[in-house]
């Protein structure tokens, strides 16, 4: 039985962590969750939100389903996420974003995914104060983060059996930075001719994925304009209650939603465990369990199909008679 780190995170998360255990659990797949908590809930006994055993849970079990965890504002680091990225040089944050049953939105054939770097660009976090009327930001671009982000896109399209990576930059203007992303993309490019290659400046493709999302299947992006692209993309299918994610590096790999803890509803058993179950399919599919991946998904999508659904899409079911739904298709 293979042993996996949940993080039931704080506000909504342990609601949703729990109805995604109990789906996974009627499945028939028994995994042995290694439960950790994090977040706002255990600063005043530890003194951070994000405690040094949750880390070592993850280091040890290599793999990590995590529901959303609040920051806390105005102390400690800048986000639990960040942490566990730079901790665990969670190199690649995975984004893939499919329109779902019965989820009425402007588009009906988005099937895209983002692959973002996860660890430099403007988000390394370099600045200076020059003056108090001049602040400098730097962008970090190296060819190391950039061909590893490149090949992980080309080698995620090849194993899903998709045809085409875009790169995403604006090497037009920064010709340096984005022009080593770009020079990055080209070369490995050449070692998957099996993949179409293909390149886009970051503003036209805003535009053009308001007008023909099913136009794009990979997209590769540097750290800055993935975050916001990735959200722009989540948009399309529905929003972020059903926009999953996971960063992935080389040892170690988290899944998770891309939605925050919404702590106005923590406890009401309304929340939607849509994302963090997309989340932990994407895992399941990661860790090679492909058959209760698709059980889970086709469960999920018919449930779906059959109008079920929680309030924030417009339904009416709880957390948990949502949930059951679901275990009832399986």
């Amino acid at each position: 039985m293979r042993t996996i780190t949940l993080i039931n995170g704080d506000g909504i998360g342990p609601e949703i962590s729990q109805s995604v255990v109990n789906i996974i659990e009627k499945s028939g797949l028994e995994i042995n969750w290694d439960v950790q908590t994090a977040g706002s809930d255990v600063i005043e006994t530890e003194g951070t939100p994000l405690p040094q055993r949750v880390t070592d849970s993850i280091k040890k079990n290599k793999i990590a389903l995590k529901a959303p965890v609040t920051t806390p504002i105005g102390k400690g680091f800048r986000s639990v996420n960040v942490q566990l990225r730079k901790t665990l040089d969670l190199y690649a944050n995975l984004r893939p974003c499919k329109n779902l049953p019965s989820i009425k939105t402007r588009y009906d054939n988005v099937d895209l995914v983002i692959v973002r770097e996860n660890t430099e660009d403007l988000y390394a976090g370099i600045e200076e104060q020059i003056d108090q009327n001049t602040a400098h930001s730097i962008k970090i671009i190296t060819r190391q983060a950039s061909e590893r982000i490149c090949r992980f896109a080309f080698e995620y399209a090849v194993k899903n059996g998709r045809k085409e990576v875009c790169a995403v930059s604006k090497a037009n203007i920064m010709k340096l930075s984005d022009g080593l992303f770009l020079e990055s993309y080209r070369n490995i490019a050449k070692e998957y001719p099996q993949i179409k290659p293909k390149e886009i400046l970051v503003d036209n493709l805003c535009m053009q994925l308001v007008q023909n999302p099913e136009k794009f299947d990979v997209l590769v992006l540097p750290n800055l304009y993935g975050d916001i692209v990735s959200d722009l993309a989540a948009g399309l299918i529905g929003g972020l209650g059903v926009a999953q994610g996971a960063n992935i590096g080389k040892d170690y790999a988290v899944f998770e939603p891309v939605h925050g803890s919404a702590p106005d509803i923590k406890g009401q058993n309304k929340a939607n465990p849509t994302a963090l179950l997309l989340s932990a399919i994407e895992m399941l599919k990661y860790i090679g369990e492909n058959s209760y991946a698709k059980k889970i998904e086709n469960a999920l999508y018919k449930t779906l199909s059959q109008g079920y659904k929680t309030a924030d899409l417009g339904g009416d079911l709880s957390t948990t008679e949502f949930s059951a739904k679901i275990i009832r298709n399986l």
